[in-house]
């Protein structure tokens, strides 16, 4: 039963919402471009992109059971040596997932690039292709874990039955991930892109205590644009539907952009909508962009049957994004939300 056990929770370590068996990942999806997509590496108007995601999954079940965490850094080489409607990116991704109160974690590090071709002299519309390798590693601590034959009258204060060769059984393995993207532009004022990555592309395969587990590919089509409503006011619109090891996920959502200064080189924008992940939560979205920093703030209010046992409750997320832009030459217009 203790192998059977061990198998279950590293199922559960890979959950967030109800999303079982599929990789960790963010609500505020759009904000952690190299893990949603390897051809957004140096998609981006500027010198470099600095972004960090942070996420607590249901704190109410037990103390912090599910957290995620991850930094990036991408920028652009070869200006010059290349053609100026082109540009070419290079990022570098760590990567945190702990479950099971950190009885169970997850460590990824991993290096990106992506190539972005322009469909016309000023490189306003751009076809991407992109390519990443991960490595990663997975520690299950089994000193942390408890079992059923632990539990008494006053807790888990047994002692169990469960025998493991070491307190800490250790899994890793080298992944390779690729995506491609279109993104273009009409105006100034608007943008829109379509893109598909597929992750575990050579299904690497966990390994614990003498069986193996293969990884499914993780497939996601994603899309999304912005376009303005009023002088100040723009709308920004995001979906992604992802598939992995039979299971799938579907993420719709909007929110408005209200610019505080417009006439500025970098205005100061307020944001305000909402997310929703079919059959499993309402993402209210609060967002602040100033300088070249934008901060981004959700809350997923689980509305599937899992609410009872989360009390109510869901995963408070954190996303902060830095573009060190220059305020001198014409902004070119890229994937936002």
């Amino acid at each position: 039963m203790g192998i059977r056990k061990l198998i279950l929770l590293s199922c559960l370590s890979l959950m967030l919402g109800n999303a079982l068996a599929q990789d960790p990942h963010f609500s505020q999806f759009f904000s952690s471009p190299l893990t949603l997509n390897p051809a957004l590496t140096g998609k981006f108007f500027g010198n470099y992109r600095v972004a960090g995601n942070y996420r607590n999954q249901w704190p109410s079940i037990n103390s912090s059971p599910f957290t995620t965490a991850t930094v990036s850094a991408d920028f652009h080489i070869l200006e010059g040596r290349i053609p100026n409607n082109d540009n070419w990116g290079i990022g570098f991704m760590g990567y945190n997932d702990n479950s099971a109160g950190g009885a169970v974690k997850f460590n990824y590090a991993g290096i990106s690039t992506a190539y972005h071709k322009g469909l016309d002299e000023e490189g306003i519309n751009q076809l991407s292709a992109g390519f990443q390798v991960t490595y990663a590693n997975m520690l299950i601590n089994t000193a942390n874990l408890t079992f059923e034959d632990q539990l008494t009258s006053s807790g888990f204060t047994g002692v169990t039955s469960e025998v493991f060769n070491a307190s800490t059984l250790k899994s890793s393995y080298v992944d390779v991930n690729a995506g491609l993207l279109y993104n273009g532009s009409s105006s100034d004022r608007n943008n829109y892109y379509f893109g598909v990555s597929m992750y575990h592309i050579n299904r690497p395969q966990q390994s614990f205590t003498g069986a193996q587990y293969v990884l499914s590919p993780r497939t996601t089509f994603h899309g999304g644009g912005y376009f303005p409503i009023g002088e100040t006011t723009t709308l920004h619109m995001s979906a992604l539907q992802m598939f992995q090891g039979g299971t799938s996920e579907t993420m719709i959502g909007a929110a408005i952009q209200l610019n505080a200064q417009p006439d500025a080189p970098k205005p100061t924008s307020f944001y305000f909508g909402s997310w929703m992940r079919f059959n499993d939560a309402i993402i209210p979205y609060l967002g602040l962009e100033f300088d070249d920093f934008r901060l981004g703030l959700t809350y997923d209010y689980t509305s599937s049957t899992l609410k009872t046992a989360a009390l109510n409750r869901g995963g408070f997320e954190l996303s902060l994004i830095f573009v060190h832009r220059p305020s001198t030459d014409r902004p070119v217009n890229c994937p936002k939300f």
